[in-house]
């Protein structure tokens, strides 16, 4: 499955298409060993543009992928764009958050119809966001924790709920991540083992767990274990250093050893950089492109 992900990521030869197209030779930064996807706004005061103008420098700079969460807020042929640029480029897009209508008032726990509805509606969209950008990977967060109701009977709604939305995505070899978040206590979702049982009841190639280092690290700790406990569930990684969220080097987890362990592990997929810069302006966006590079350099 994680040797799929990276359909449409193969590297191009050394001769660079942004030399051609922006008229100005091609960075000689070497790919990194693992495939970390950068998002918009990351690199806006390196380069002039819009995002289609940051994917051509990110490029330049060794990285092979993106994620976007808000690509299903995008129009129609801003998603084109974007996977016509990644296609072009051989750059896999990474995770697109699929819209379920919040994470609040339409849990998935509570088990209600209308809630449901609304996400097999975002299952829908899905399929059509995919076509256009090129992403096979949507985050679905369950949504809040419902207090009237049993653990167990939250969990077997939201089982019940993903069993019909990998019905509409599964044709399609499109996979929801499932993402424990440490945002707030009230969230069904929290801790990757709970994802774990959770994709292994759904039972899908198309239900897999999204392990956000960041929030893991927040809720459990422990983090290699985690990985190793649930890696056979694990379709998607995301990056960001605890405390702050920002890049690796500026917090308490050894991203180095961490990058080693998942690249050891044979790991072929996107690691999505879904965290702040420390630095402010171009100077922040060099040392956040210095700082991968340390991180990465773990061979």
């Amino acid at each position: 499955m994680q040797q799929s992900l990276l359909a449409g990521g193969a590297l191009l030869s050394s001769a660079s298409v942004l030399a051609e197209e922006n008229k100005q030779p091609a960075a000689d930064d070497k790919p990194f060993h693992l495939n970390y996807g950068f998002h918009d706004g990351m690199f806006k005061n390196s380069v002039a543009g819009d995002f289609i103008e940051q994917i051509k420098f990110g490029y330049d700079r060794g990285f092979r992928s993106i994620e976007d969460n808000g690509m299903s807020g995008r129009t129609p042929a801003e998603q084109q764009r974007i996977g016509d640029m990644l296609a072009k480029l051989g750059m896999a897009m990474g995770v697109f958050v699929l819209d379920k209508g919040g994470n609040g008032a339409n849990t998935l726990a509570a088990g209600k119809p209308e809630n449901i509805e609304v996400f097999l509606k975002g299952c829908h969209n899905a399929v059509e966001v995919s076509k256009r950008c090129g992403g096979k990977l949507t985050t679905v967060v369950p949504g809040d924790f419902e207090r009237h109701l049993p653990d167990g009977i939250q969990t077997a709604n939201v089982i019940m709920a993903l069993r019909k939305g990998v019905e509409i995505l599964e044709p399609h070899g499109i996979i929801m991540v499932l993402e424990p978040l440490s945002d707030t206590p009230d969230l069904f979702l929290r801790s990757s083992d709970q994802a774990y049982a959770i994709c292994k009841a759904v039972n899908s190639p198309s239900c897999k767990i999204l392990f956000d280092m960041y929030h893991i690290q927040k809720n459990t700790g422990n983090l290699i274990n985690h990985i190793n406990w649930a890696y056979d569930e694990v379709a998607y990684f995301q990056i960001g250093n605890n405390p702050g969220r920002k890049e690796p080097g500026t917090g308490e987890m050894d991203y180095k050893n961490i990058f080693k362990h998942i690249y050891n592990k044979g790991y072929k997929g996107v690691l999505g950089m879904e965290h702040g810069i420390a630095k402010p302006g171009k100077e922040g966006e060099l040392d956040l492109i210095k700082a991968y590079r340390e991180a990465d350099d773990f061979l």
